[in-house]
């Protein structure tokens, strides 16, 4: 990580009540316990939360994800709502050359419903295809997933097709969507 001096958090205002935050080292204590604190509800859909055990954990995901930020390979930002930490928005990985990014995103549980995720994304479409370093975002996930297919129809992607088996989900294989959406 860049010496304290250094650091420059990357701020996207989504409204008066949300903005993103980039990741950053000084945000893990917080993360952490968002991560524990929703980690039943995070493992119907995502694999990750059950190998985060402490605090530790999250730093090292942290401090990695600081260096793609940076270098632009993946971008990922805290959500807050009213000040207070609320969930994840990133893009996992992104392809410079192809300018694609793929897009990753959980909320806490207390706090869906309200189309935080469906406005976050928004700003973070217009803030990097305004920027011309991405045109192309997709979204994958597993059929079942009613909420980030919701998602992914709500905000104008497309289901490009649907991958067999292609996401391995508590002990067995499931068929992931696979939507896009591309900015001219």
């Amino acid at each position: 990580m860049q010496a304290a001096e250094n650091w420059q958090d990357d701020v996207i205002k989504v409204n008066e009540k949300i903005t993103l935050h980039s990741i950053h080292e000084r945000y893990v204590d917080e993360l952490f316990a968002l991560v524990v604190r929703n980690k039943a509800w995070l493992q119907k859909a995502m694999e990750w939360p059950q190998h985060v055990a402490s605090r530790e954990d999250t730093l090292k995901t942290a401090q990695g994800n600081y260096i793609l930020h940076h270098r632009g390979y993946a971008k990922m930002f805290l959500i807050y709502l009213d000040k207070e930490m609320a969930g994840v928005i990133s893009f996992n990985q992104i392809e410079p050359t192809n300018k694609t990014a793929y897009i990753g995103y959980w909320l806490d549980e207390g706090a869906q419903g309200q189309g935080i995720i469906s406005q976050a994304l928004e700003a973070m479409i217009a803030k990097y295809s305004g920027e011309d370093a991405v045109r192309r975002f997709v979204i994958k996930c597993i059929v079942t997933n009613e909420a980030s297919n919701k998602v992914a129809q709500r905000n104008g992607f497309i289901l490009e097709g649907c991958l067999r088996q292609a996401e391995f989900l508590n002990g067995e294989f499931h068929d992931q969507n696979i939507y896009a959406r591309v900015e001219e």
